[in-house]
């Protein structure tokens, strides 16, 4: 294993190598791992074969989850000290060094370099928010696995983003089809977050993006637009119903049955209560309403107001504190003083202009909490974007550490069928770990310690790997054009997904010698694409774990065929027969292996319309 020094996730605030090694006796490495991993073992490890020593009431540690930790040269069988101790106010706090000696143990298995750490964390709050409703639902084993590992990265923080993949009574029509997370599995994982010193926090979308329930008939009468009208989400057209209509007394009803049933199966006093991108809201059957209340971007503001005021009073009623998605409120920032003032305020965005720091002061005028909420940058990629990634997260945690921002929640979305794997996703959220730790260090964030502490690849190149994997296009991504934007580039997504999956119909006649493409670039920029990942292919990691590695080997065949099927449609003329044949065999390939590895981290449910996408690939090139 290769190291200039210790390879922590993540890096702590000061570290400090001494002179001489402390020997390691053999089983110790598991049993601080064990002990690390819940927060009740700290009594088993306080002395410890006269290697370990944890004080867990140092009152000279000022931060609550802060420690320090001093490795002592230190010999088998002819020392009378402690080789390590463990200096800490709190309990939370020896838990998190125990998780640092931890990685230190799994790097130095049988001798660690004398040291002196001082560590305490940047953000009070560093959360985890996983995509439960685009199609992917993990399995409860699946889930207790990034419980452990999360914990391991001195994560505190869980939310799995739902908007119908509860299964909540009496709406079985919604979530039927969805293998839900049911309300005993909720308890079963917020009591095994608790043992680990992690917070798993309700989470339901109460005002927009219920799409799912609005287009069912017993539903559609609470729905914003009626019927098939088109409205507008940003630039995109959209057709059907998409947010509650406020102004009916049974949107707020259907929201008190919702909350009144998940937030009980959940210990934590936070729910979060989502209420984003509601563009909808005002165009359809509230169109009367905002119109006395004065038209326009004014009449919407006031009713979204007075509708997130309604949830809010439910979450009270049920000894909640709220939180919601700040968009819409923060494009009138005035509007933030209508809102409860213990409503928390999640300050999204997942590009590299991310106005972080303008987002948390409009929120803390308000006198509000705020939270920063990055991304992974891996939905709609298929191999993650990691320029975009590394400075969307270096400006949340650098802008929201300097306003003083409670939480920092990294968000993994699952968008256009959730394709992205398990390893890629895992890349950003490591990143997020580490910057919601230490926020001074995210810009110095190493991608070799994600490789040992993430991916168990002790030559550290997994993580370096994927991360010149998810720019594989990025120069395509930058240069190229795409419908309804004047600037070059395409946001939220990489070029080749764009090309492959493109989020809406181009308009009628746009890139016309291209046979109407998506993304505006020439064949040559594709065959780049192709080419470097070619060559990442040529030196891919070879991790022990056998789904991991799966999981990596599809990534690239995916990656490769997007790049290559971007080219084929823009050469002389369109793909002959037989080149249509070979890349629809290619889908059909690619689409097999989606489904096997689909089935091994997440349930059946949401599969079947996962694989939408590259079905309708297969027929295009039929």
């Amino acid at each position: 294993m290769r190291s200039d020094g210790p390879n922590l996730l993540p890096a702590p605030r000061r570290l400090t190598i001494t002179a001489g090694l402390a020997q390691v006796p053999p089983d110790t490495a598991r049993s601080v791992h064990d002990w690390s991993l819940r927060t009740d073992r700290l009594r088993d490890a306080d002395g410890a074969r006269g290697w370990l020593a944890v004080d867990a009431s140092d009152q000279r540690v000022r931060h609550p989850e802060g420690y320090r930790l001093t490795v002592r040269p230190w010999t088998i069988g002819a020392s009378r000290w402690p080789a390590v101790t463990v200096r800490a106010a709190t309990a939370r706090g020896a838990t998190n060094a125990l998780r640092t000696l931890a990685q230190l143990l799994d790097q130095y298995p049988r001798a660690l370099p004398a040291m002196e750490i001082d560590d305490e964390p940047s953000f009070a709050v560093r959360g985890v928010m996983l995509d439960v409703s685009r199609t992917r639902v993990p399995t409860m084993e699946s889930l207790r696995e990034a419980v452990d590992l999360f914990a391991s990265l001195k994560v505190n923080h869980l939310q799995l983003y739902t908007e119908h993949a509860f299964a909540y009574d009496g709406h079985e029509e919604v979530w039927r089809d969805a293998s839900p997370v049911t309300p005993d599995e909720a308890r079963a994982l917020d009591a095994y977050c608790r043992e680990r010193g992690v917070e798993l926090a309700a989470n339901q979308n109460c005002f927009g993006h219920l799409a799912r329930w609005l287009r069912l008939p017993r539903y559609n009468t609470l729905a914003e637009i009626e019927g098939d009208n088109e409205w507008r989400f940003l630039e995109y057209p959209r057709r059907g119903p998409f947010s509650l209509c406020p102004v009916l007394p049974g949107s707020a009803d259907l929201v008190r049955d919702l909350l009144g049933q998940l937030c009980p199966c959940i210990a934590s006093p936070l729910v979060n209560i989502g209420c984003d991108e509601t563009f909808d809201v005002g165009f359809g059957r509230s169109a009367l309403e905002v119109a006395r209340r004065g038209g326009g971007e004014e009449g919407r503001v006031s009713l979204y107001v007075e509708f997130v005021n309604r949830v809010c009073g439910i979450a009270h009623t049920l000894g909640r504190r709220p939180m919601f998605w700040a968009d819409i409120a923060l494009t009138r920032p005035e509007c933030l003083r209508d809102l409860p003032r213990d409503l928390i305020g999640l300050a999204w965005g997942y590009e590299p202009d991310a106005a972080f720091d303008r987002w948390c002061a409009a929120l803390r005028e308000a006198g509000m909490q705020a939270w920063v909420c990055p991304g992974t940058s891996s939905w709609r990629s298929i191999t993650g974007r990691t320029s975009e990634r590394r400075e969307n997260i270096a400006r949340a945690a650098e802008q929201g550490a300097a306003a003083h921002a409670a939480g920092f929640l990294v968000t993994d979305w699952g968008d256009a069928g959730h394709h992205q794997q398990w390893p890629v996703a895992l890349a950003g959220i490591a990143h997020g770990a580490a910057a919601a730790w230490n926020a001074g260090a995210a810009r110095q964030y190493d991608a070799r310690a994600t490789s040992l502490h993430v991916f168990g690849d002790r030559a550290l190149g997994i993580g370096p790997w994927l991360d010149e994997l998810g720019d594989a296009d990025l120069d395509l991504r930058r240069s190229c054009r795409v419908p309804r934007r004047s600037e070059p580039g395409v946001r939220n997504a990489t070029a080749i997904f764009t090309d492959l999956h493109p989020p809406v119909e181009a308009p009628e006649g746009w890139n016309a010698g291209q046979h109407g493409r998506y993304v505006l670039a020439d064949a040559g920029a594709f065959e780049r694409v192709a080419a470097r990942i070619h060559e990442l292919a040529a030196r891919v990691p070879r991790p022990d774990d056998p789904l991991l590695r799966d999981e990596i080997s599809h990534t690239l065949a995916y990656a490769h065929f997007a790049a290559e099927h971007g080219a084929a449609w823009r050469r002389a003329g369109p793909p002959g027969r037989p080149e249509r044949a070979g890349l629809a065999d290619r889908a059909r390939s690619i689409l097999a292996e989606h489904r096997r590895l689909w089935l091994l981290r997440s349930r059946p449910g949401g599969l079947d319309e996962s694989c939408s996408p590259l079905r309708r690939v297969i027929d295009d090139l039929k």
